[in-house]
C-alpha cells in the first residue's frame, strides 16, 4: 500500500497539543479502518526550530489520507506520495 507523507505548519503548539493531534490521527485512522476504509497512521516528525510536523499515513490513495485529516480537523499544507526506506 502506498505511504503519503502529510505536511504541516503548528506554530505555537505545546507538547500536549502535539500528543492531541497524533491521538486524533491515529483515532481517525482506526475509525476509517473500522468502517472499511483501510487507512494506517504510522509515525510523525516534529521539527521545533520550523514549527512543522511531517505525519506518515499508509493508505490507498491521497483522497483517503486528506479525508481523515480533514474530519479530524488537523491542518496541512501538503500531501505527498512518499518512500518510506526503512533498513
Amino acid at each position: 500500500m502506498p505511504i503519503f507523507a502529510v505536511q504541516r505548519k503548528l506554530t505555537g503548539i505545546t507538547m500536549e497539543g502535539l500528543g492531541n493531534a497524533q491521538k486524533a490521527a491515529i483515532d481517525k485512522s482506526n475509525e476509517f479502518s473500522q468502517k472499511g476504509v483501510p487507512v494506517k497512521y504510522i509515525r510523525s516528525n516534529f521539527y521545533p526550530k520550523d514549527d512543522k510536523c511531517t505525519c506518515l499515513f499508509e493508505a490507498n490513495d491521497e483522497n483517503v489520507v486528506q479525508s481523515l485529516n480533514e474530519e479530524a480537523s488537523l491542518p496541512f499544507e501538503k500531501i505527498e506520495e512518499v518512500l518510506d526506506l526503512n533498513p
